[in-house]
């Protein structure tokens, strides 16, 4: 009965969400930092010919990664840097991080990695090396790329053993 009341209520509970708030997992990142922790991985990994870090899903794994891997400390320094990543594009090119080309994102990101601040270029180290290991440990990249098979070989059961 509890079951059925359940289903009948469900359409209008469901009523109100959107596609975005499914595919994204309840994280401490709010949807402005989740979009430009995407644009930053975007940068590091466009997808050019083939495949970028966004069609693999590396933003999700980075923030998925960083609220449960990473300590508060770490966790609020990203999104301080990420704050400072924006007013820097909203300075510079009089528009936010993500809305900037691909040459205009790679200069403002470059910036961190040369900063003489040490939690700018902790930032940009932390984030370069997070989002290759989230593209290169990706499904896609392992299976299509790089040819990784789960059980390398095959096995051979019941096989006679000429001692």
């Amino acid at each position: 009965m509890a079951a059925s009341g359940g289903l009948i209520a469900l359409p209008a509970w469901a009523e109100g969400w959107t596609r975005g708030d499914i595919l994204t997992h309840g994280s401490s990142f709010t949807m402005a930092e989740q979009d430009l922790l995407a644009s930053v991985a975007d940068t590091i990994i466009p997808p050019g010919n083939s495949i970028g870090a966004l069609t693999v899903g590396v933003d999700k794994f980075l923030q998925k990664l960083f609220d449960a891997c990473y300590e508060k400390d770490v966790q609020e320094n990203i999104k301080g840097q990420l704050q400072k990543l924006n007013a820097s594009a909203q300075q510079v090119h009089a528009k936010p991080y993500p809305d900037c080309d691909q040459t205009q994102r790679q200069e403002l990101l470059l910036k961190f990695s040369t900063s003489t601040d040490k939690s700018e270029k902790d930032f940009f180290d932390l984030l370069k090396s997070e989002t290759i290991r989230g593209f290169n440990t990706s499904k896609e990249v392992m299976q299509g790329y790089l040819k990784y098979k789960v059980v390398p070989g095959h096995y051979y059961g019941c096989v006679d053993v000429n001692a």
